[in-house]
């Protein structure tokens, strides 16, 4: 049975490392695609299979997660127009349901997290998942002084004055048990009926006709002018809360009674769930209200009621813990493929991509779908001129669902996998285990160079305002930019025999030309983390260019220690390894990449030109701050996922392996390899009650041996 069917639990850990793999970089391909480049490919629920097929195999082999796992990232990053508005806490994620499987999969997650016996109930409140714009406003004594939209989570936009033409959003509070400072988050979105009419006033006008209303609660939020942002008619609905003065109720429900006589409007019907049952009927009564409802909804959010539950659950990456939300099944149409063509991504990864004739279908009018590989047109027997039905659930792009076989022209022929790529030519290979063609072409491959040049300016990456991918591909063309340290040297060849001025060029002039040659100055400092996450380095995305930067501090000394690392048996690899989220696919992919001879003059002519400022994690008021922690054996008081959240949450780094470097290893019943090995090296072992008293600033105790805790069982 080939592994692209095969069921996670069933996996072998090789064959579900590769499929991790896969994953991770197909969902960060298409982040990228929407994020950044606006140009997406797959529909909501093509890009949710992806990360619950990603999820599922997680679950099941959890010590394979990987370091750039698509758990890690959340939203867009905030754009240049705006001032930016910090978020804090974070504004996370959702994960997806698409059946009651998950549903009750999500239940007894939140059970084996929080150790509830498998009868103690846990109540959920749900309420419409509204189809618009996330976005938060924050009150000072009951008078709104603040609103963002989410951004990429840590960090949103300040589109305050927009937020004020919202219609049904109060400015001031009403009721005496307002707190004094209250951040509540919700939606952004439109009328059904005053999208019809804003509509009906662009036809009269001759202007073109908004897409769909989601888009258009966007672009309106979004506005520079908030005179047009109240022509848009937004309204708002509330549906939780960030940072507070004072505790808002110990139940989701109550803080919504609460929401309601301050004057906010709730998504309406909401209701909360003594259990699955409840939940599954509470979503059936959405999904049967759906037509009449007055706004788009595409699913039932469901989030735990108890809010101390909720503290305790937390968050894993970019998604809490404690909510899910239920997405309704996809709208389906027909339509006619006229051709496949190849996209050839930034790494070289050779995309099939599904040329439709266009048709309207969930909102929107469609004419592509992405075909993700090779085996899954070989799998669906997908061609040119088949008619095919295609689904979509919020995005304009659809997938392709399955073939209509009985209307298939007689002249058909299977589709020929390419034997070159056609941007440059270069040979197109399959390595063993991988799911996508790619280019060999490297850094000749127009292609890989333009996307390695555009990451590398990218918001969370450079961010240099001014030069963006239009900017990118025109130098690129022009030849001024080949690599990465060439954008530093824009100024200094500027007006020369190669590259006349570029003040001179069409579109430019000397102030633009200036602004952007100090843009590119004022990018010569950069952090460390961001340094690295520039790189383009394959697997390595934001979160693990944090990890990277926070264990090594400077640029000379990761350089120096990835050096190292290229010996298979080094300290430095196994250090590296010991990075708890980095595994031995990643390691190796960051020592292949400082090891290849172009890439280290490339990291040689950034480094000349920059000043990568050392990483400074941000200060915890934690006397663990800092430490390096080893977690083994089970656990009393908490669950092993939920100790490392709370140690992560202290300023600790949860390492996997123990080594010289690790400060302590707390050792729970059962405690094996782990135990032993710190014995061996003298670090200080502490029990479950002594690490959370360590925790909270006492002393630790001197170095023991864990007494009979120690056995041949798992580490």
């Amino acid at each position: 049975m080939s592994d692209e069917t095969t069921p996670p639990e069933a996996l072998t850990r090789e064959a579900a490392r590769r499929k991790l793999k896969q994953y991770a970089q197909e969902i960060a391909r298409h982040d990228r695609l929407y994020h950044v480049d606006s140009a997406p490919e797959i529909t909501d629920a093509e890009y949710d299979a992806l990360r619950q097929a990603n999820t599922a195999i997680e679950m099941v082999y959890p010590d394979l997660k990987r370091a750039d796992s698509p758990n890690e990232r959340v939203g867009a990053p905030p754009a240049p127009s705006f001032a930016e508005a910090h978020h804090d806490p974070p504004m996370l994620s959702l994960t997806n349901a698409a059946s009651k499987e998950d549903l009750a999969e999500f239940l007894s997650r939140v059970r084996r997290f929080l150790n509830l016996d498998v009868h103690e109930p846990v109540a959920l409140y749900g309420a419409p998942k509204v189809d618009g714009v996330s976005a938060t406003v924050h009150y000072q004594r009951g008078s709104l002084v603040l609103g963002a939209t989410r951004g990429d989570g840590e960090t949103g936009e300040d589109v305050t004055p927009n937020l004020r033409t919202v219609g049904d959003l109060p400015h001031t509070l009403t009721g005496e048990d307002v707190p004094e400072r209250l951040e509540v988050r919700g939606e952004v979105y439109i009328r059904l009926e005053d999208f019809a009419a804003l509509n009906r006033e662009r036809e009269a006008e001759g202007e073109e006709v908004f897409v769909n209303p989601r888009n258009t609660a966007s672009g309106g939020l979004r506005q520079l002018d908030p005179a047009l942002t109240a022509k848009r008619r937004l309204r708002f609905f509330a549906h939780g809360w960030g940072a507070t003065s004072e505790p808002l109720g110990e139940r989701q429900s109550d803080v919504a009674d609460r929401f309601i006589a301050w004057g906010f409007k709730l998504a309406q019907p909401t209701g909360r769930c003594a259990g699955l049952d409840d939940a599954l009927a509470l979503y059936r009564r959405i999904e049967d209200e759906r037509p009449g409802l007055d706004f788009e909804i595409d699913g039932v959010v469901f989030k735990v009621d108890r809010v101390d539950w909720r503290e305790r659950l937390g968050a894993a990456g970019r998604v809490l813990r404690w909510a899910i939300a239920y997405k309704f099944p996809a709208e389906q149409a027909e339509t006619v493929l006229h051709r496949i063509s190849i996209s050839v991504g930034r790494t070289g990864a050779l995309t099939p991509v599904a040329e439709l004739e266009p048709v309207y279908v969930g909102g929107v009018t469609v004419s592509r779908a992405t075909l993700h590989n090779e085996d899954v047109i070989a799998e669906r027997d997908i061609r040119a001129g088949d008619t095919v039905v295609v689904q979509r659930a919020g995005d304009v792009i659809p997938q392709v669902v399955r073939v209509v076989t009985e209307k298939r022209p007689e002249d058909s022929q299977p589709f020929e996998v390419p034997a070159v790529c056609p941007e440059c030519g270069s040979h197109a290979v399959r390595e063993e285990g991988e799911a996508v063609r790619r280019c060999t072409g490297g850094l000749v491959c127009p292609a890989q160079a333009l996307e390695r040049l555009r990451h590398f300016v990218a918001r969370d990456a450079f961010d240099i305002e001014g030069l963006g991918a239009k900017q990118i591909e025109a130098f690129y063309a022009e030849g001024r930019v080949r690599s990465p340290a060439d954008i530093f040297d824009l100024e200094t060849n500027d007006g020369t025999d190669a590259f006349p001025k570029l003040a001179e060029r069409e579109g430019w002039g000397e102030t633009s030309a200036a602004n952007l040659f100090r843009a590119i100055e004022a990018r010569r400092r950069i952090t460390l983390d961001r340094f690295i996450h520039a790189l383009g380095i394959r697997h390595v995305g934001q979160t693990t260019a944090r990890l990277l930067a926070r264990r090594y501090g400077t640029v000379e000394d990761w350089r120096t220690a990835m050096d190292a690392a290229a010996e298979p048996e080094s300290e430095s690899l196994e250090a590296l390894n010991d990075i708890d989220g980095i595994g031995p696919v990643v390691a190796d992919a960051i020592v292949e990449f400082v090891a290849e001879p172009r890439n280290g003059a490339i990291l040689d002519a950034l480094c000349q030109r920059l000043d990568i400022e050392p990483f400074e994690a941000p200060a915890a008021d934690s006397p663990v701050a800092g430490k390096t922690v080893v977690f083994t054996g089970k656990l009393q008081r908490m669950t092993r996922q939920e100790a490392k959240a709370r140690a992560e949450a202290l300023g600790a780094q949860v390492a996997g392996s123990v080594s010289k470097a690790t400060d302590y290893v707390v050792a729970g019943e059962d405690a094996g390899s782990k135990l032993k090995k710190a014995e061996a090296l003298g670090v200080t072992v502490l029990s479950e009650d002594e690490w959370l008293a360590v925790a909270a600033g006492e002393a630790p105790p001197a170095a023991h041996d864990g007494g009979d805790e120690g056995s041949d069982g798992g580490g």
